[in-house]
């Protein structure tokens, strides 16, 4: 996993962002370097065709799904290189037409997640992505919408995990998280 390595010492942790006690995992870093961004996007698309894929029924995954707004910046090329549609997942009235929603907690209250309700047909494979979890709320969200429009989630691809937030058990599918964070 020398790759997962390469990786994990270029990301940045900026303390007491964007409060005090907190500290931030930032993943921009990598996006600003060439190698690292492809190291990156190499080892989630290798992971794809060699574990997740095996569990479709159809041999593929037909939708990469991307939570608003960091998984944008990884779910298009992911799902270009898989050959699959890319759908974001945005927060409540950034899309046009008709939508469904899904609203999930936050620290300081609710917030809710849209799709557009022909983005993701009856049937069809999804992988979503994003940066990180957390307490696994906004990704269990996008699982949600996935649901409601007929689609089978076959996993959920992070960066960064902080494991002791224990997000991934809200999940209704298995997850893999390159970069696990225990504090």
């Amino acid at each position: 996993m020398a790759d997962i390595e390469y990786l994990r010492k270029r990301l940045v942790a900026h303390p007491d962002f964007p409060k005090k006690g907190i500290s931030f995992l930032d993943i921009f870093p990598l996006l600003r370097d060439p190698q690292a961004f492809e190291t990156l996007i190499t080892h989630l698309v290798h992971h794809v065709t060699s574990n997740t894929v095996g569990k479709s029924t159809s041999g593929k995954i037909d939708v990469v799904v991307g939570l608003d707004a960091r998984g944008f910046l990884l779910g298009p090329i992911i799902a270009l290189r898989l050959g699959a549609a890319f759908v974001p997942v945005r927060k409540r009235g950034k899309l046009p037409g008709a939508c469904v929603s899904a609203t999930y907690e936050k620290e300081y209250g609710t917030d809710s997640f849209e799709v557009q309700s022909d983005a993701i047909q009856k049937g069809q494979t999804v992988v979503v992505i994003d940066d990180l979890i957390a307490t696994g709320g906004s990704a269990k969200a996008a699982g949600e919408l996935v649901q409601k429009l007929g689609g089978v989630t076959l996993e959920y691809l992070f960066i960064v995990e902080l494991v002791f937030l224990k997000g991934t058990a809200k999940l209704d599918a298995p997850t893999y998280s390159m970069i696990k964070v225990d504090e």
